[in-house]
């Protein structure tokens, strides 16, 4: 049972953005503190299920694969929730969040065309911008505003989506968990990379 302990955190974050949509749609009271509370407890999982399986040994790439697919449709459904909020904000920004989405998009589109797999690169940075843009969508939820805050995580976005073209471009193999485009330069060279049992073991 509890080599399922990762796939249950994962579908779980699927459950949680769902009913975050779900929610945001019904305008239920409170909304912004339980939307606050589910989409930490839903970050919580994407944070502890790679941990686990790898504690387990039971990092597969198929069940990398699926947490990054999850993970996909989980920050849509928050960024939707968030967007039946708090609609004023999202027109305001509208020109810079097409651009980050555009950005997103090229990334999978890249890797679809090269390796006709998604990505599951995990990079480091992309967990720093995961936390930046947690706390952007925090603040969104909390007030419907979002200045200095949003503008670090739109710069950090792009930066971070042009490091996993970057990747993905080095990389002769498809490969999941590679920490940085130094690590895709190391592995296109046929050398071996050290993981972080913690991070990307």
């Amino acid at each position: 049972m509890k080599n399922k302990i990762p796939l249950i955190l994962i579908y779980s974050r699927l459950v949680i953005g769902f009913v975050l949509v779900i929610l945001s749609y019904l305008q239920v009271n409170n909304y912004s503190t339980i939307a606050i509370i589910l989409f930490t407890v839903g970050l919580l999982t994407d944070i502890f299920d790679g941990i686990i399986a790898r504690r387990l040994d039971i990092s597969t790439q198929n069940l990398r694969r699926l947490d990054s697919s999850i993970d996909q449709i989980f920050f849509v459904s928050v960024l939707y929730a968030a967007f039946l909020q708090c609609p004023d904000f999202f027109q305001s920004n509208s020109l810079q969040l097409s651009i980050l989405v555009g950005f997103e998009a090229l990334t999978y589109l890249v890797c679809f065309l090269k390796f006709k797999k998604e990505i599951a690169t995990h990079a480091l940075s992309s967990k720093i911008w995961t936390l930046i843009l947690f706390s952007t969508l925090i603040q969104i939820f909390a007030t419907c505003n979002s200045n200095v805050l949003f503008q670090i995580c739109f710069y950090t976005g792009i930066l971070t989506r042009l490091e996993i073209i970057g990747i993905i471009l080095l990389l002769k193999n498809w490969t999941n968990d590679v920490p940085s485009i130094y690590h895709a330069w190391l592995l296109r060279k046929g050398r071996a990379i050290r993981r972080n049992k913690l991070f990307n073991g």
